[in-house]
């Protein structure tokens, strides 16, 4: 039988957890559930079209029509060849960021910190937005010289859309990882790099044997984070469809959610799709946390 001060500490913890649960279930859970009860339905026009419509049980059928639709299996394509230019550079370029920074030879670190943290700052839509009309010809003040010098490029063509999409993310949140990598570098112990410099190890090689295998952890987060993110990729595409529909409504699968839904008022296929798209993100997640443990084993 639990001591009296076991009962109030278990009475404490679940006082302390009850406003998170209640948020969760609310925001997470229930909105889960009603999409898993929406996706069992359809709805079906009566008669010739003049009786009306009317919801009916549709069972798994539209969890297939999804995975049948060449749209949004290729919306899935579209994330893959987007997190292949993404997350390289993105993660490439925080950490050489935050290890120039960690380094002795950059002065003004809050100035450059601060400066390289504003684009994130700026919310994902107007960020889109600034380089959209950045990406316009007519607009832009970037197209024009890049012209009178050869280089010729259409940034809202279907070809160069993945480039321009991982470009605005990029722009957005290099700097944010590179604040969390700047943090984990600040906590490796000092002493390991002075063994490091009796050592005679340089710059570089500390930073490549040393820094970055201690904030290993730090970097498969911020994979793991920037996957998740990928595979619900949205709103830089949509502000791209919206100045030129070379891409199509569902180039990926959170866009061809938002036609399904409201383009097309199949709410029941929008909802097993984005049930699709969760799993997804759960299985990458997984997939994701068990290449970064296997690597940070012995």
């Amino acid at each position: 039988m639990a001591s009296p001060s076991a009962r109030a500490q278990r009475r404490t913890a679940a006082l302390l957890l009850a406003p998170f649960l209640v948020l969760f279930s609310a925001v997470t859970l229930a909105p889960l559930l009603y999409a898993g009860w929406m996706s069992l339905f359809t709805t079906r026009t009566s008669g010739l079209g003049f009786g009306g419509t009317r919801k009916v049980f549709a069972g798994l059928d539209n969890y297939t029509h999804a995975l049948s639709d060449p749209a949004f299996r290729n919306g899935f394509l579209t994330i893959a060849a987007y997190v292949a230019v993404y997350i390289p550079v993105m993660i490439g370029g925080a950490l050489v960021l935050a290890l120039l920074l960690d380094s002795a030879l950059v002065k003004a670190r809050a100035f450059f910190q601060l400066a390289l943290f504003l684009p994130h700052a700026v919310p994902g839509l107007i960020a889109a937005l600034i380089w959209v009309y950045l990406y316009t010809p007519g607009l832009s003040p970037v197209i024009g010289p890049l012209g009178s010098v050869g280089l010729h490029v259409s940034f809202l063509s279907a070809d160069n859309a993945v480039f321009s999409a991982a470009n605005i993310a990029v722009w957005e949140w290099i700097g944010y990882n590179m604040v969390i990598f700047y943090a984990a570098l600040k906590a490796v112990p000092a002493e390991t790099l002075d063994a490091a410099r009796i050592d005679g190890a340089g710059g570089v090689r500390t930073a490549l044997s040393i820094k970055l295998p201690m904030i290993r952890p730090s970097i498969a987060l911020a994979v793991l984070f920037t996957v998740i993110g990928s595979i619900q990729l949205f709103t830089e595409p949509r502000v791209i469809y919206s100045a030129s529909s070379a891409i199509g409504s569902s180039w990926t699968p959170n866009m061809y959610v938002q036609t399904a839904a409201f383009t097309r008022n199949d709410f029941g296929l929008a909802a097993a799709a984005s049930l699709l798209i969760a799993l997804a993100a759960a299985v990458m997640s997984f997939l994701v946390t068990r290449f970064a443990r296997s690597r940070s084993q012995p």
